[in-house]
């Protein structure tokens, strides 16, 4: 079940969970939590309530590497919601050349899909891994004496049930992993060999492409393979017998409607300052991206999705420019605005010793790799947190992202 379809979950516990993974900001915490839990009371709400009850976009300001992404990533991952990051300086304003804004939700909608794919795998995947196991069988029992005999006697047939129990044990030891076997494999070209037609106004084009290459090359040839190869392919193929397409991409549908994250990034990029030049332009991206985040529908190859209740997160730096340089449309789409705080010599400090698989436990983990011991004194930590904060002070501040660098540079150095 979704988490955050547990009626007893409040933002207070959605905020304990992010305090794992993210030092700091409070309040950035506080309300993308209440964003999150208002969107399940709205789904409780009587239809015609529930359908005039829009999502509060929120607007993140803040340097980078100050926990933007982070935030919105844990959360999706907390309440297993369809979530996508996308940078607004790589759209273009319809009828230029490049990436139409549609095309993150077409994305978001892809991502839905493999995401409900995998979950219903999961749930029929010991199911799948039986049949595979018989098909196997049967193949090597036609291998042997009088298999292909349907004219068998009591005793044929019990010798062969205890030469099917055989292969059974055998093959879930691992014995029969390297014998072969006969397999039909499907010779169908995988779409993203034609992806460059996607991404613009050329979906549809990229999808009768696709089908018309796919129903091509779409024949299964026979194939000698090991036992250990034929079975993931088998597996693969019961799993997509006992999966309802149609169901998987209902569902997924559902998701990114009514729970789907945007998170678009750099923002402030196509923040306007003029009316000349790529000024232009930039304003026209923000025009395009305006009915994405007002309710829009949006063709994919899955079908239409409605934009009207996906959470949109925006983020940027605001170095040059303040939100309130956003055309006033845009604006009043994000209501809710909230600054993210630098990070200080303590702030580091915590996020090396606090966090959930933070830097020093991956690195303990990985020498533990090769049996050596790795340990961090409290003066060698204070040590990794002034260095980040005098390096990101003195030059480009890249938040806690500036750690990487500096653990890289003293204890990976002990690997040699």
């Amino acid at each position: 079940m979704n988490k955050i379809e547990d009626q007893s979950i409040v933002p207070r516990e959605i905020v304990a969970e992010l305090d794992k993974y993210i030092i700091g900001q409070s309040e950035a915490k506080k309300l993308v939590s209440i964003a999150l839990v208002n969107r399940y009371i709205r789904s409780k709400l009587p239809k015609e309530i529930r359908d005039d009850v829009m999502p509060k976009n929120i607007i993140m300001v803040g340097s980078t590497g100050v926990g933007k992404t982070e935030i919105a990533r844990r959360l999706s991952k907390f309440i297993k919601a369809p979530f996508i990051k996308v940078e607004a300086t790589k759209y273009t304003e319809v009828g230029y050349v490049g990436r139409d804004v549609e095309s993150m939700i077409r994305d978001l909608m892809s991502i839905a899909v493999n995401m409900v794919r995998e979950e219903m795998y999961d749930s029929v995947k010991e199911e799948a891994s039986k049949r595979a196991e018989d098909r196997i069988i049967d193949k090597l029992l036609k291998n042997s004496e009088n298999s292909e005999n349907d004219n068998i006697t009591d005793e044929e047939k019990r010798v062969r049930d205890k030469l099917r129990d055989k292969f059974r044990k055998q093959l879930r030891k691992g014995e029969l992993d390297e014998n072969l076997i006969d397999v039909y494999v499907s010779g169908k070209m995988p779409v993203s060999t034609i992806e460059i037609f996607s991404g613009g106004n050329l979906e549809e084009i990229d999808m009768s492409i696709g089908g018309l290459i796919n129903n091509i090359f779409d024949r299964k040839k026979r194939r000698e393979l090991k036992i250990k190869k034929a079975r993931e392919i088998i597996i693969s193929e019961e799993l997509e017998k006992l999966v309802d397409y149609e169901n998987i991409v209902d569902i997924a549908k559902s998701r990114v409607e009514n729970m789907g994250i945007v998170f678009i990034d750099e923002i402030d990029k196509i923040v306007t300052k003029n009316r000349t030049g790529n000024d232009v332009s930039r304003e026209g991206v923000q025009r395009d991206i305006l009915p994405i985040v007002e309710g829009s529908k949006v063709n994919t190859r899955y079908g239409i999705v409605d934009t009207s209740h996906i959470l949109f997160i925006a983020a940027g730096a605001f170095n040059l420019s303040k939100p309130s340089d956003l055309i006033p449309e845009l604006q009043g789409r994000f209501p809710i605005k909230v600054e993210l705080t630098s990070l200080s010599i303590d702030d580091f400090k915590n996020i090396l010793k606090c966090t959930k698989n933070s830097l020093i436990k991956q690195y303990i983990a990985m020498f533990k790799v090769y049996n050596l011991t790795l340990t961090f004194t409290e003066e060698a930590i204070d040590r990794i947190a002034e260095l980040t904060f005098n390096m990101n002070f003195e030059g480009e501040n890249l938040g806690a992202r500036r750690l990487h660098g500096v653990m890289e540079k003293n204890p990976c150095r002990s690997f040699f």
